[in-house]
């Protein structure tokens, strides 16, 4: 059939044909010119074909007059001496099948409207198979969801060559429903697995892509009943449980196989940020992330302080024995500790790790001790927060009490401490005592010199909450200083009476005291 030339022409010949096929089975050849201007060029045509599918299948689907089952090839049905009918649904099926396929290319389109319309009818065409399966049950009541579609819808977001973060921000409204979040979880875990196995140098944008889904994907909580679908289904089923989501640690078999190392340093530390909250909880067996996170504890830096929430989790819940936990956590421990962006979560954490009355009081002396000596060149605002956290320290661990109560402290030039020794048991900490803090009471920062000049008293039993002070910032301290007011300054003892009222006066009170 010849059309206008033109969007416009296009529009009213795509309306045309889909009368045409809908009204008549003699005109399903019209179909060809519909998915004809799929291939368009001019993106005006291709989103008119598009919305031109989406009513031609969709009314196809309802209608039933698709193939349903295992879908035979072309050539041996046209060829055989099934009826006109069978044939005729067998065609249509394979038509539907183009469309769907030149539907996932779209998603790699240009235009980002070509893109969102072909996801929003590739999702329409997800929830009316499951409506109208194409596939025979194997029982009666057998739930079918359409994840061979699913699976073309997920492997053009998953692009390896496109970021489609915008495109994924729409694909966002369907993960509130309990399937789509399921077969999501399924089908990205078998597509990471595959595409990690078949390149080893996987695309960064590839694994942008995959983070961006799967992080996008919140998991209901254990106990749930899942009601909510996209694909209407019948009668309760066990299959659908929380403990049976596959979560696969957005790495999928690339992490369980020791090759996340691989990843770019920038994906793997948003991997880290999410695992203890995000994964660990979901996953059936947690430990097997151990060689995970404990191969990013060793890489050092910012990975290693974002890997330890999640050895938290597996230490204080399932019982890992980690060797050498301390000696590393110690190793953290250096002057850009105060300036990294992840600050308040490592102090934290390492609260938590020296929180332990049951620790040797030569490992916690280690700890007070760096912990001062990276002091002295801190910045007030961190500062208000070590401070606290060694004497915190101190009132946990009497033992090592002595660090402020030595009657003869060593001098600066023979300090027993060893700053550069790795091991905290080889520091000789417990020998030294803590004259960094003596030297902080005459800091410039009045708050500094007075959170310093806490050990010169008696430790007070109650702790001191750090948690305040974790996060306090420059501006925020400078902030406070403004916002104190002035204060009173201390004038002259004699008040002034003027400068010339009671200069007589003053004059002759002068000679007569002389």
């Amino acid at each position: 059939m010849e059309r206008e030339p033109g969007p416009e022409g296009a529009r009213r010949a795509l309306g045309r044909w889909l009368e045409a096929v809908l009204a008549s089975r003699g005109q399903a050849n019209a179909v060809f010119d519909i998915l004809a201007v799929l291939q368009s060029e001019d993106q005006e045509e291709v989103r008119e074909a598009v919305r031109t599918c989406s009513r031609l299948f969709g009314a196809l689907l309802e209608r039933g007059e698709l193939f349903v089952g295992q879908l035979p090839s072309e050539e041996t049905v046209m060829a055989g001496s099934r009826g006109a009918m069978r044939k005729y649904q067998v065609w249509m099926r394979h038509r539907y099948h183009s469309c769907c396929n030149r539907l996932g290319e779209l998603l790699a389109h240009s235009s980002f409207q070509v893109k969102e319309l072909a996801l929003s009818t590739l999702m329409k065409f997800v929830q009316l198979e499951g409506t109208h399966p194409l596939e025979k049950p194997k029982w009666e009541g057998n739930y079918l969801f359409p994840r061979k579609l699913f699976k073309v819808v997920l492997g053009g977001l998953l692009s390896p060559e496109e970021d489609h973060s915008l495109l994924l921000s729409q694909f966002r409204e369907h993960l509130e429903y309990d399937d789509i979040r399921y077969h999501t979880m399924q089908a990205a875990a078998d597509a990471l697995a595959r595409v990690a196995d078949r390149d080893p140098e996987v695309s960064l944008t590839f694994w942008n892509n995959a983070f961006t889904l799967l992080s996008a994907v919140s998991l209901p909580r254990q106990g749930r009943n899942l009601s909510n679908f996209y694909v209407p289904r019948s009668g309760p089923s066990d299959k659908w449980k929380v403990a049976h989501l596959r979560v696969p640690v957005f790495l999928g078999g690339c992490t369980l196989t020791g090759r996340a190392p691989q990843l770019p340093l920038s994906l793997y530390k948003k991997v880290l940020v999410i695992t203890h909250d995000a994964i660990l909880p979901h996953m059936a067996q947690p430990t097997l992330l151990i060689d995970f996170l404990s191969s990013a504890y060793d890489l050092g830096g910012a990975v290693s302080l974002l890997a330890l929430n999640g050895l938290f989790v597996l230490m204080h819940k399932h019982n890992l024995e980690y060797p050498d936990f301390y000696r590393k956590l110690y190793g953290l421990l250096d002057p850009s500790i105060f300036h990294v962006k992840y600050r308040a979560r490592f102090f934290h954490l390492a609260d938590l790790f020296l929180s332990s009355s049951h620790l040797p009081a030569y490992l916690v002396a280690a700890f007070a001790k760096r912990l001062a000596r990276l002091a002295l060149t801190a910045p007030p605002e961190a500062l208000l927060m070590v401070l606290p956290f060694i004497c915190n320290l101190l009132r946990r661990h009497p033992a090592c009490r002595v660090l402020v109560h030595r009657p003869q402290g060593p001098e600066l030039d023979a300090d027993p401490y060893d700053p550069a020794e790795e091991d905290p048991a080889k520091s000789r900490a417990l020998e030294s005592c803590l004259w960094e803090l003596q030297a902080l009471q005459r800091h410039y920062h009045p708050e500094v010199s007075k959170a310093a000049s806490v050990i010169n008293q008696v430790l007070s039993v109650p702790e001191v909450s750090i948690a305040p002070l974790l996060e306090l910032t420059a501006y925020e301290l400078f902030e406070q200083d403004l916002n104190k007011g002035p204060r009173p300054v201390p004038l002259e003892f004699v008040p002034a009476q003027g400068l010339l009222g009671r200069q007589d006066d003053l004059c002759t009170q002068h000679f007569t005291l002389s």
